[in-house]
């Protein structure tokens, strides 16, 4: 990639009627800015996670000094940490490099530790973030520039780069429900469950009797057709609208969702705490454990 980068930079360079003059990239390719630095173009970066991970990020050195992670990022303990004032208070084993799984854990860390380099020497470093949520964090890192909530609501346009198609039928099944009544459940379009895990979600649901609208990803559990508890689709079908990806800014902006049942995903955090929505949390990796924290206790 770098090398691809840097031929495409020289090859619009080249040209008389455009020059290259910044680039912003996501914050955790660090090979991009070390790129455009040897390169003498100014470099952004874009921190897309919580403020509050980059203030972890930055506290590895002494987070290694202070023996509580070691050089590979494992928590040395299970233990409670206050990273600045008015910031919540985060379980050590709660990293978002130690909550990927064990195979993955390392090779993040490091990726994470050079990306960190590479972000001191930018020119500019944004954050998808406010200070109304973060105020600790901002405070730590004072170079870190709020540009969020980057939401497509508040702009002319509407959200780019689904996963899946979304189901242009929730806005209309919505209209019918009554206000502030439905449960929404989205776990974005990383998390996955287990047949025991998807199957009580199915009941717990069942058993509520509430109306609800389930996104249920092509990956969310395997064989999602027949996860299903037997007879559930049909019990619930009255009250229930399941689709495979949701317009889901729309939804949570809709008058009839009463609660969002999120893995905590940034992106569904800010979306959520945006519209005003109650959360049911279930965090699923990385650092969606630490933004329940955020949502529940701050």
């Amino acid at each position: 990639m770098p090398g691809k980068l840097e031929e495409l930079i020289e090859e619009i360079n080249g040209r008389e009627d455009e020059k290259v003059s910044c680039v912003i990239a996501d914050a955790l390719i660090g090979w991009a800015t070390e790129l455009t630095a040897k390169m003498k173009i100014r470099r952004d970066a874009l921190w897309t996670l919580p403020a509050a991970s980059l203030v972890l990020s930055f506290s590895i050195p002494k987070l290694i000094e202070d023996e509580i992670i070691n050089s590979n990022g494992t928590p040395t303990k299970k233990q409670m940490l206050q990273l600045a004032p008015n910031m919540p208070a985060m379980n050590s084993a709660h990293s978002f490099w130690a909550c990927v799984g064990e195979s993955m854990q390392k090779d993040l860390f490091d990726l994470t530790v050079n990306d960190i380099k590479a972000m001191k020497v930018t020119d500019f470093l944004f954050c998808n973030s406010t200070y109304d949520l973060e105020p600790g964090a901002f405070a730590v890192v004072p170079q870190l520039l709020p540009v969020g909530p980057l939401l497509a609501s508040n702009r002319l346009g509407e959200s780019a780069g689904y996963f899946v198609p979304a189901d242009s039928n929730c806005s209309k099944w919505l209209d019918h429900q009554k206000p502030n009544l439905v449960i929404y459940i989205s776990f974005g379009s990383n998390t996955i469950l287990d047949h025991i895990q998807f199957q009580d979600l199915a009941l717990g649901l069942e058993l509520c009797n509430r109306p609800f609208l389930w996104v249920v990803t092509p990956d969310l559990v395997n064989n999602a057709n027949d996860a299903y508890p037997e007879g559930f689709q049909e019990r619930v079908a009255i009250r229930s609208q399941i689709v495979s990806w949701a317009p889901q800014q729309k939804v949570l902006s809709h008058p009839s969702i009463a609660y969002f049942l999120s893995h905590c995903g940034w992106n569904s955090t800010m979306e959520g705490v945006s519209n005003g929505v109650p959360f049911l949390c279930w965090p699923y990796f990385a650092d969606q454990f630490h933004n329940e924290t955020y949502i529940c206790e701050f």
